[in-house]
């Protein structure tokens, strides 16, 4: 089975991953095979001193080192997850495999847990991407902001009122790089898109001497001096001039609102960057077929932890 639009992709059907995870038993050994590529380790200490507890009360092993019961959750972001692991591997594949996002009232209907497990999975899995981004830039790279939000006019009166200034006005500002050569691309929610920020994010993760490519906006002219930048000019109606453009970063941006839209129909400004991290994530391993998507979630669940209590602060 291959994926619409990705012919090279190699998919996996609801069937097929029925088939492979039909119990319990198999979903806690690709746990255990991707956390434990090397043998079985403490998720407290790292200690490989270990030995299986009868009945598998409290856990399943037992370090010897630290002393301490633990399970292939320990030390991950599901630590302390009382769900199956089974659960998990269907809300990973979901996650995966839904190109605009998978909201947490249709996790909740498809694993038959209440909405507020659901969304408090999804945060979980979001976090294992807290890291994606570009990484060895070989450029040109693209670079833009963007703003997320709802429209003033859909906005109570009572909001709209305390707005000021264009559209952009109670809107949060993103800004992306797309790197050419491999596609990938990072992004990060900022408090505004002056000067100072939307340099300070170029200089951050692109390397001097790279081609950059922006639109006419003034808060990228200081970084002609260190940068190959050329940017086209969007009030004057010019979108492509050659090589020079920011389409590729436009269309991740495109892909974030319709999620926005279509799927989860408000970000709230205190977990936007999640869903900016989770796209990102999403971007940059679309290329990968679905198995290997699920393993990369999987693997990057290792030394991460969110809790309920930290997530609502």
């Amino acid at each position: 089975m291959t994926a619409p639009g990705k012919s090279h992709r190699e998919g996996i059907s609801l069937l097929e991953l029925a088939e492979r995870f039909p119990d319990e038993a198999s979903a806690r050994a690709w746990f255990e095979k991707i956390h434990w590529p090397d043998g079985r380790h403490c998720g407290h200490c790292g200690s490989t001193d270990t030995k299986e507890v009868p009945n598998e009360r409290p856990m399943p092993y037992w370090c010897r080192d630290c002393q301490s019961y633990f399970s292939v959750r320990t030390g991950t972001t599901i630590q302390n997850s009382r769900l199956p692991l089974r659960k998990w591997v269907f809300a990973i594949y979901l996650y995966v495999t839904s190109l605009k996002g998978v909201s947490s009232m249709k996790l909740h209907r498809d694993l038959k847990v209440t909405q507020k497990t659901a969304w408090f999975m999804l945060h979980r899995l979001r976090e294992t991407w807290d890291d994606s981004g570009i990484d060895g830039i070989l450029g040109p790279i693209e670079v833009d902001e963007t703003f997320v939000g709802g429209k003033r006019k859909n906005m109570p009166k009572a909001k709209r009122k305390t707005l000021t200034g264009r559209g952009t006005a109670g809107k949060t500002a993103v800004v992306g790089a797309k790197d050419r050569f491999d596609n990938r691309v990072t992004a990060r929610v900022v408090e505004n898109t002056d000067g100072a920020t939307l340099e300070g994010f170029v200089r951050e993760n692109v390397d001097p001497g790279t081609t950059v490519f922006t639109d006419e906006a003034s808060a990228y002219r200081r970084i002609a001096s260190d940068y190959d930048h050329e940017a086209v000019n969007h009030s004057a109606g010019e979108y492509v001039r050659g090589t020079a453009h920011t389409n590729g970063i436009e269309s991740f941006w495109a892909t974030l609102k319709r999620a926005h839209k279509g799927t989860f129909h408000h970000f709230s400004v205190k977990h936007l960057d999640r869903y900016v991290t989770e796209f990102v994530g999403r971007h940059n391993v679309r290329d990968e077929d679905t198995a290997d998507q699920m393993a990369d979630v999987a693997a990057s669940m290792v030394g991460k932890r969110l809790t309920y209590r930290d997530l609502i602060a």
